[in-house]
């Protein structure tokens, strides 16, 4: 869960990757690495292996600058905790463009969270070691230009009316541009995981697969959930991003690239590409 942080005392210095400009100053094929990892990975399969879903979003130097100026926050442009709420009526108004994250207890949402917000001092993130700790809805608004929706867990410990909450949210959200469907990259798509899924297609939601813990996974691991989860993605669903987004919250890669997300399917980047 995100709390504002209170006063100016003990404020949190960034992670040194979390800024592009840090990033920038890596050797060439680690800053590919960290920017685009889904693509390095790419570079482990068999030549001449269609590569297309591997690069369908891929922002240049600009676009990336410009999304991470939306997750910094400052004096005109502030990051704050709305509220949180278990039922629909508790929301507030939804006035922004909207995004939520969702997936199973444990998955590392909070840690991932707290990646995207990483340059904005005065917010922290609350990331327990008890699977489940998220247990309402929790709304952050980010200036003038979106709203972020950190969703209960699923599965372990999730909350006892978390289809009813969820299943609302997902229906009554006229304002939801794109639910992000966090997925453990270790073990890969769970039964759970396919029930959410499910969900997600019969209300007819656009979704995006996130993969996280990349760090975790060894490459031929992490390949093999990749290949399988694009496959399932390609043959099972219609309104999933073609494209898996991987994150490693602990080394920041991807956490660039999804901020870049973020900014460009609330419309906040209009001239970025993806199909």
């Amino acid at each position: 869960m995100l709390l504002p942080r209170a006063g100016g005392a003990g404020r949190r210095v960034p992670p040194a990757l979390s800024a592009l400009s840090a990033v920038l100053r890596l050797e060439r094929s680690r800053r590919a690495g960290v920017v685009f990892p889904l693509q390095k990975l790419a570079r482990c399969l068999a030549p001449g292996t269609d590569t297309a879903r591997f690069r369908l979003f891929h922002p240049d130097l600009a676009a990336l600058q410009r999304a991470e100026a939306l997750f910094r926050s400052g004096r005109q442009h502030v990051i704050d905790y709305v509220s949180s709420a278990v039922r629909m009526d508790h929301a507030p108004p939804p006035a922004l463009p909207e995004v939520c994250f969702i997936g199973r207890s444990n998955v590392g949402k909070s840690s991932l969270i707290r990646a995207l917000f990483s340059l904005s001092p005065e917010v922290e993130v609350r990331v327990s070691k008890t699977p489940g700790h998220t247990k309402k809805m929790n709304f952050f608004k980010v200036g003038k230009y979106f709203t972020l929706v950190d969703m209960p867990g699923y599965g372990y410990r999730a909350p006892q009316d978390f289809v009813e909450m969820v299943e609302a949210y997902l229906q009554e959200r006229r304002n939801l541009k794109r639910t992000f469907l966090l997925v453990d990259g270790v073990v890969g798509l769970q039964k759970t995981d396919h029930i959410a899924v499910e969900m997600l297609e019969e209300f007819g939601i656009p979704y995006v697969m996130v993969l996280t813990k990349i760090d975790r996974a060894s490459r031929g691991l992490l390949l093999k959930n990749v290949l399988e989860i694009q496959e399932f993605v390609k043959e099972k669903t219609q309104g999933c991003f073609p494209q898996l987004f991987l994150v490693s919250s602990l080394e920041f890669s991807g956490v660039h690239l999804l901020r870049c997300f973020v900014a460009h399917v609330t419309g906040n980047l209009p001239a970025v590409e993806a199909s």
